[in-house]
């Protein structure tokens, strides 16, 4: 990664936040250049076990704890806390992730960070409202926040999006209120705490920011304003998604899966029609895309300018010829798993520094904090 990209040189963080929400914004600040303190009991953070893993790394600890320090306190002894209190007053930023009124209790609220520190609390509904003492998670955000219910399936049910849309928005408005935080610090003559309130119901009701608003005016779901746009299966088996944002591109799709006669229906007249009369429209389409393979179509519809692409898998995306043409995957070395490719970092590029192992870096830290 360019030097140049790495700002917070200098800048001493506190994560004491476990999963991916918090240790995602820990995360992009080392990248940043910053000196990221993980605080994890001696189990190790919960992620540390989930997914592939051998021993204390996992896959999920490659992705959302690289470049740190690695940190184990027993926070129950008198001794943890008072290695707990000087990291907290040592740190430029304080990320928490407990329930409202924990952090406080062990040493980790901002009573305890330095006069100056920006003090991060995530959590599931925030610290203030009747929720606030409610448990939590990625799926569960989904639900509260209308993504589930948004994401009707075949089976006519409502289903979680697939990847932690929750706690990845939840750590990249997090990483931005951060360094909103810090740049306000630096204007500052004035010594004084930040404290930034960020929940994963906020993060991800975000998300949905159009559909909120067309809910709130109309008091109802607008019609999607773009039918046919779907997945497909093509003869192959493989899907194909179109969509489109303009009338001609409705006769262009007819045009090129042959259903001209669809594109002269007038049920099919326009955006509200087609809409209207989904249920003879996508029969129709599917019908057509199944008289081809995925690999024609998506030329086909790609050499007509529209809007189309395969449905691809992971593995598919890590093998695809722009991903490797491109350099947008970042393969790294982690000692117990080997080599981990995951994307790079948006806007950042390419970054190699290692996840720590638990506890990796106790002594180091607790002898420059004296202790």
């Amino acid at each position: 990664m360019n030097e140049a990209m790495r700002p917070y040189r200098g800048i001493r963080v506190l994560d004491a936040g476990q999963g991916i929400a918090a240790p995602y914004c820990g995360m992009m600040l080392a990248a940043c250049g910053a000196d990221v303190i993980k605080l994890e009991p001696a189990e190790g953070d919960w992620s540390r076990a989930l997914g592939t893993a051998n021993d204390t790394v996992s896959v999920m600890t490659v992705c959302f704890n690289r470049g740190k320090r690695s940190v184990v306190l027993d926070l129950k002894s008198e001794e943890g806390r008072a290695a707990t209190a000087k990291l907290a007053a040592s740190a430029d930023v304080l990320i928490e992730a407990f329930r409202p009124g924990v952090a406080a209790r062990i040493g980790l609220g901002p009573e305890n960070a330095k006069p100056d520190a920006v003090c991060l609390s995530i959590s599931g509904f925030g610290q203030s409202g009747p929720y606030s003492e409610r448990p939590c998670t990625d799926s569960v955000a989904q639900a509260f926040s209308g993504i589930v219910a948004l994401n009707e399936g075949a089976d006519g049910a409502p289903h979680k999006v697939g990847a932690f849309v929750s706690d990845m928005a939840t750590g990249i408005y997090a990483f931005s209120a951060v360094q909103v935080a810090l740049a306000a610090r630096a204007q500052d003559t004035t010594p004084r705490r930040r404290l930034i309130d960020l929940s994963l119901m906020a993060a991800t009701s975000n998300l949905l920011t159009h559909q909120i608003g067309e809910w709130g005016v109309q008091g109802k779901p607008a019609a999607p304003p773009n039918a046919p746009a779907g997945a497909y299966r093509a003869s192959d088996g493989a899907w194909v998604m179109i969509t489109l944002v303009r009338e001609a591109e409705w006769l262009a799709i007819a045009e090129v899966l042959g259903i001209q006669e669809a594109a002269r229906d007038p049920r099919f007249a326009s955006f509200p029609l087609r809409w209207e009369h989904r249920d003879a429209l996508y029969a129709i389409v599917r019908e057509a895309f199944a008289k081809r393979p995925s690999t024609e179509w998506v030329q086909m519809l790609q050499g007509a300018r529209l809007l189309a692409d395969r449905v691809n898998t992971p593995l598919d995306w890590l093998s695809n010829e722009h991903v490797l043409g491109h350099g947008a995957v970042t393969r790294m070395q982690q000692p117990q798993l080997g080599e981990v490719p995951l994307p790079m970092l948006p806007g950042l590029g390419h970054w190699t520094a290692l996840a720590p192992a638990l506890g990796e870096h106790t002594a180091e830290v607790l002898a420059e904090l004296g202790t």
